[in-house]
């Protein structure tokens, strides 16, 4: 069954390269398709229009529109992650040629935001222990790639 909502990436020139990147760092990602302009078109003959591709079950289409338009933070990817091991892999992967935020978020080499983030998290700054969170969202803000074990140390106040 088709996904009724799917996210349409707006890229400049490199929708192809992007889908083959993203399918490359998540398991079981794939190119769906790839759409090319023919002769007379508004781009040269072969190049991409279009990539779709899937990761994690997601639908998406990389566009090659032009440089009118460019990403921001205003809009991110959460990736849940159940282990450090995940964040590293993740992290590690998406900021490689982009620029590392804080708190678990990044801007991968296209400038499309991501937040890596440990599922614990919302445990540690929701958790029952009021002085707990506080400790641990202050160690959270303090983070650039979020770090299970300093943000438990910080909540259990070691």
């Amino acid at each position: 069954m088709a996904e009724k909502i799917t996210t349409c990436l707006w890229f400049d020139n490199q929708a192809e390269e992007a889908a083959e990147f993203y399918v490359s760092i998540f398991d079981g990602g794939k190119l769906l398709d790839v759409s090319r302009y023919g002769e007379g078109g508004p781009a040269p003959a072969g190049q991409a229009i279009t990539a779709r591709f899937e990761i994690e079950g997601r639908t998406f289409t990389a566009l090659n529109g032009g440089p009118a338009f460019t990403f921001n933070e205003s809009i991110s990817f959460v990736i849940d992650c159940s282990s450090q091991e995940e964040v590293d892999r993740y992290w590690n992967a998406l900021s490689a040629g982009g620029s590392e935020s804080r708190c678990g978020w990044l801007q991968d080499r296209y400038g499309v935001s991501w937040q890596v983030v440990p599922s614990v998290l919302g445990q540690l700054i929701g958790g029952p222990d009021p002085e707990g969170s506080q400790r641990a969202m202050q160690a959270m803000l303090a983070m650039q790639k979020l770090d299970i074990a300093a943000l438990q140390k910080a909540y259990d106040g070691r």
